[in-house]
């Protein structure tokens, strides 16, 4: 139980540190309203799934955010070993978050149906 609590604590504060990390240290403008999500680590730390969302619908937005990440993860693991006291800075694999999008849809989909009664 102990372990899983840390897992959760160490992906906390991974994810805040990389909201950071992306407001004040990337200048790519791809990366431009990428807001990350959430975070969730391997059970020994060593890759981080990190979930992000922009505020843009279009697949080319999404595509060119996704690059902007990769090209940034360089910065973002070095700004990492700066600002977290860990052994090892785990590997980042930038993942879409679609729930933001499909929660969006249900609720269309709830008001439609509030609005046929």
């Amino acid at each position: 139980m102990g372990k899983s609590f840390r897992i959760d604590r160490v992906g906390m504060e991974v994810k805040r540190e990389i909201n950071d990390i992306l407001q004040k240290k990337v200048r790519d403008p791809r990366v431009n309203g990428v807001t990350i999500t959430d975070v969730q680590m391997l059970g020994d730390l060593s890759v981080a799934k990190v979930y992000y969302t922009i505020l843009s619908n279009l697949a080319s937005d999404n595509q060119k955010a996704h690059e902007g990440l990769t090209k940034a993860k360089g910065t973002i693991k070095r700004e990492l070993g700066h600002n977290l006291t860990m052994y090892k800075i785990p590997d980042l694999v930038f993942i879409k978050d679609e729930s933001i999008e499909y929660g969006n849809k249900i609720d269309q989909m709830l008001r439609e149906l509030d609005k046929k009664d």
